[in-house]
């Protein structure tokens, strides 16, 4: 069933669970999203980042998640990912998406609680989930959900309280060390600055820049409050280089072929990370 954010997020922090976010980008990456989602028996958030317009408008992708939520008995949520542009945003609410993120994290805080706060207006008006962020994550390598590197900003826990009470976001992205992308370095992910958020703040807390996190530190995060973990850099890698592999092996593979080997390998990355976030139950 399609939903919204605030819904698969529920009860989440009491569970100490947390529902994985997977960027797609094309038919196939859907539907390897949503064979994980039917093999776990586990929800999951579809995320499209504004990024990829270029790959499909959001008119498709609504219908392609609505084809693959509607063969599902676990829910699923439609979740546009960092976007900083307000007129996409109406248009993703217009098309069909459950939740959407608005990225404000480069912005002095006054506007960015505006700018959210406008947002979760217009969302909640049509019983849709509003993300937003505040902090800023570093780049790191293979980053494809921007190329500007704002330089890493911790989330100041006495700001995200006040943010979350002015604005009425439903979940809220906070800046504890990770990256976008892959690592550069050994990670310093800040659990105590964690810990201080989420003594301020009892909406979900979410993690960006899952890919290539230590899995004991992710555990940690779920412990202490996140309850949304993106991926999206591990589940490219992986793809591309097993497709690399299987066409070096087989150079005459037919593309018919190569598509649905695009979807398992897909799964393979989503279903690992549905069993970490839910403490292997």
């Amino acid at each position: 069933m399609l939903v919204n954010l605030k819904t698969i997020l529920e009860g989440t922090r009491n569970d100490k669970r947390a529902v994985g976010s997977f960027n797609i980008y094309s038919y196939e990456t859907i539907h390897g999203v949503a064979a994980a989602v039917k093999k776990s028996g586990k929800p999951a958030i579809i995320s499209f980042g504004a990024s990829y317009l270029v790959n499909m408008s959001l008119d498709t992708v609504v219908a392609i998640v609505k084809e693959a939520a509607a063969e599902l008995e676990q829910d699923v949520a439609l979740h546009l990912d960092h976007c900083k542009d307000i007129d996409i945003i109406k248009n993703a609410i217009d098309a069909g998406f459950t939740s959407v993120m608005y990225d404000g994290s480069a912005l002095p805080f006054e506007e960015n609680v505006a700018n959210s706060k406008l947002v979760c207006e217009m969302a909640h008006a049509k019983n849709v989930s509003v993300e937003a962020e505040l902090g800023s994550l570093a780049l790191g390598e293979h980053s494809n959900e921007t190329d500007i590197d704002h330089g890493q900003a911790y989330t100041d826990p006495s700001n995200a309280k006040e943010f979350v009470e002015r604005t009425g976001v439903d979940a809220l992205a906070v800046s504890i060390g990770t990256v976008h992308g892959m690592y550069k370095a050994k990670p310093n992910i800040r659990i105590d600055i964690l810990e201080a958020i989420a003594k301020e703040v009892s909406i979900p807390l979410v993690l960006h820049g899952g890919s290539g996190t230590p899995e004991e530190t992710i555990l940690k995060c779920i412990e202490n409050g996140i309850c949304k973990i993106n991926v999206n850099t591990e589940i490219s890698q992986y793809t591309v280089a097993k497709i690399a592999e299987k066409i070096k092996d087989e150079p005459n593979t037919h593309l018919s072929k190569l598509t649905l080997l695009i979807s398992d390998y897909v799964s393979e990355v989503v279903y690992k990370y549905i069993t970490l976030f839910n403490n292997g139950r």
